[in-house]
């Protein structure tokens, strides 16, 4: 973030623009290869991780890495922005005209409140109600999820309330959450995999 801001945003010729333009922008391509990042590690955590059995660390491990995955393949409109192949009747309902299930009409509405979730979920609830389960990110990664909640929440009460609003930079927070889960799952992956650290169930 700090590198976005004090570096890009003064570069001259537009550069802070087209580095977070939304579709098809720098920054939505390194969001995908974070998901995609993340995925790959959350399932070989999952898969390899040093006594994990077959209990809720394991499940827990298999659902953040299928979280991952949903989201690496939303970015990219499920290939259709590389194939140009794509669902009809997705698209007709989709605000974007795209196959991607977050800009549906019905779903887009809540989105927001979703990344509200996401980071608190991410950057708090998780290693503080259950500090047990190590799919959740630990405390030192909250940095990359709490600010997400914090933007998304003040944008929408700012809009809500009519009051000053914040720059609507969207695109670099929700690639700060993509960087902090890409982080968590190769953490983890050096720490329960390559370094055999046992995980109690």
């Amino acid at each position: 973030m700090i590198v976005i801001y004090a570096v890009a945003y003064f570069i001259p010729f537009g550069f802070f623009n087209w580095l977070r333009q939304g579709d098809d922008g720098l920054i939505q391509w390194i969001q995908f290869f974070c998901y995609s990042f993340a995925a790959l590690f959350s399932a070989v955590v999952a898969c390899r991780g040093t006594n994990m059995g077959t209990g809720r660390q394991r499940r827990s491990w298999w659902l953040l890495a299928a979280f991952n995955l949903f989201v690496a393949a939303e970015e990219i409109s499920w290939g259709e922005r590389l194939t140009g192949v794509g669902l009809g009747f997705i698209r007709e309902v989709n605000t974007q005209g795209e196959t991607t299930l977050h800009n549906m009409e019905a779903l887009q509405g809540g989105l927001h409140v979703s990344f509200i979730i996401t980071g608190l979920i991410f950057g708090y609830l998780g290693w503080r109600f259950w500090p047990k389960l190590t799919a959740f990110p630990r405390r030192w990664f909250s940095l990359y999820f709490l600010p997400v909640s914090a933007f998304y929440a003040y944008f929408d009460l700012s809009w809500i309330a009519n009051l000053d609003r914040i720059r609507n930079d969207q695109e670099i927070f929700e690639c700060l959450l993509a960087i902090g889960l890409a982080l968590h799952a190769w953490w983890s992956f050096k720490v329960y995999v390559l370094s055999d650290r046992s995980v109690e169930d």
